[in-house]
């Protein structure tokens, strides 16, 4: 699509697939039109190319549209403000370290880790540890991650037809009522203990226990799980897929990888629980995940309805059109990125020259619907990637770039098997 959106410059695309012909929306002013200037016009609601599976996961709440998102997105964004995130970095520093501490052993017998396998279980320990009170243990969270996991793969072939009715069976939809199943399975019982206890802890499993409606009622159990499945994929999703593609990215640039290790070797000391002031010494860390974003940005299709007729810049959209917005695509744009598939963090220099147009670069999508995790994964993902780099090297045991799959998310198709070794040992007391 990159290419197709290249040798259209300013123009909205209609694409033929099948029975429908989406409008791709590529340009940064359309893509701010939909998302923004006239979001009201463009939902996720209806019949869309992506939204009704999802429902399926995340039911009527932040995934969905209209008032019980809106209910919903109130209920879950205090927990994300930065002032409450930013109270949290040591918790979540500390739970980060204890889990790439279990990665000592491997490393001493030479023993190959999963890049996703492991990023998945330092993310899980640390969101447990600041989000669920510890009412989850790491082995069930890693658990609902991998069925999360199952959801994005199985939903690719509903993405490869999408002019396929959701009630037509397709390959997938099995492996995906299963996955949502086991997610409940591991979910639903925290929503009951909750419920059961009256529990005025502040974690985010009590929070949605005792949370009431626009009538003051409270949440039925069905709201509560729907916000905690969408919470729960909120908190983990982006980072553990993004931080896969950066250790192959990596070896590919070596010059990118010299600078990024003498940095963190330079800030962060080999048994550190990284605090804020470090944190914000990382600049060069904060310019590769920016780069990182750009190239593989987790959500990269974001389908939308038009509800009624509208025109985009001269193109006429007719009611119940499906529109296919695109950060990958976008960000990849050669009239908007110079050398757009050359992986350069100097892109996001602090003075280099600002971009062309706000939404050139949108990997948390925009408007009201922009991902409430955003913020998190500016801590998460430096506090992971800084504390795994000062302890370990690594390298890959299949050299190459992984390809991409087609998928809910932007995964790569094949494992990132990693064989990690000591870097520096902590000084002795």
């Amino acid at each position: 699509m990159v290419g197709l959106a290249d040798s259209a410059p300013g123009r909205i695309v209609r694409l033929n697939l099948g029975t429908i012909r989406p409008y791709l929306v590529t340009e940064p002013a359309h893509v701010q039109h939909v998302l923004r200037d006239n979001a009201a016009n463009y939902t996720r609601a209806g019949d869309s190319m992506l939204w009704q599976s999802v429902k399926k996961l995340g039911g009527d709440g932040i995934l969905s549209e209209g008032p019980q998102w809106e209910a919903s997105r109130r209920r879950l964004q205090v927990h994300f403000t930065p002032k409450r995130l930013d109270a949290a970095i040591g918790d979540l520093s500390r739970a980060i370290s204890d889990a790439v501490d279990d990665l000592k052993l491997p490393a001493r017998n030479g023993q190959p880790v999963d890049a996703a396998d492991e990023i998945s279980r330092i993310i899980c320990q640390a969101v447990i540890k600041v989000f669920f009170g510890d009412r989850i243990t790491v082995a069930d969270a890693v658990r609902v991650v991998a069925e999360q996991d199952t959801v994005a793969n199985a939903l690719r072939f509903r993405l490869l037809t999408p002019f396929m009715p959701d009630a037509v069976p397709m390959p997938g939809d099995r492996a995906f009522r299963q996955a949502v199943r086991n997610i409940d399975d591991i979910l639903l019982p925290l929503v009951h203990a909750a419920r059961a206890e009256d529990d005025e802890g502040d974690d985010i499993v009590a929070s949605l226990a005792r949370a009431r409606d626009a009538h003051g009622r409270r949440l039925d159990e069905q709201r509560v799980r729907d916000d905690l499945v969408s919470m729960f994929a909120t908190t983990t999703e982006t980072t553990y897929v993004v931080l896969t593609w950066l250790f192959p990215l990596l070896e590919q640039q070596p010059d990118v990888a010299a600078r990024l290790y003498e940095e963190i070797d330079r800030v962060v000391g080999p048994d550190d629980v990284i605090d804020k002031k470090q944190l914000g010494e990382l600049r060069y860390l904060r310019m590769v995940l920016d780069e990182l974003l750009r190239a593989y940005p987790s959500g990269w299709l974001v389908p939308r309805t038009a509800v009624a007729d509208d025109v985009i810049d001269g193109t006429r959209v007719r009611a119940g059109s499906t529109i296919i917005l695109s950060p990958y695509v976008t960000q990849r744009l050669a009239r908007f990125w110079d050398r757009p598939e050359v992986f350069d963090p100097e892109r996001f220099a602090p003075d280099a020259p600002r971009r062309a147009h706000r939404y050139a670069y949108y990997p948390f999508g925009g408007g009201a619907h922009q991902c409430i995790g955003q913020y998190l994964f500016q801590l998460e993902a430096p506090l992971i990637v800084a504390t795994l780099l000062s302890r370990f090297r690594y390298r890959l045991c299949t050299p190459g770039m992984p390809s991409a799959k087609l998928a809910a998310s932007l995964r790569p198709r094949e494992r990132v098997p990693l064989l990690l070794t000591p870097h520096r040992q902590p000084a002795l007391a």
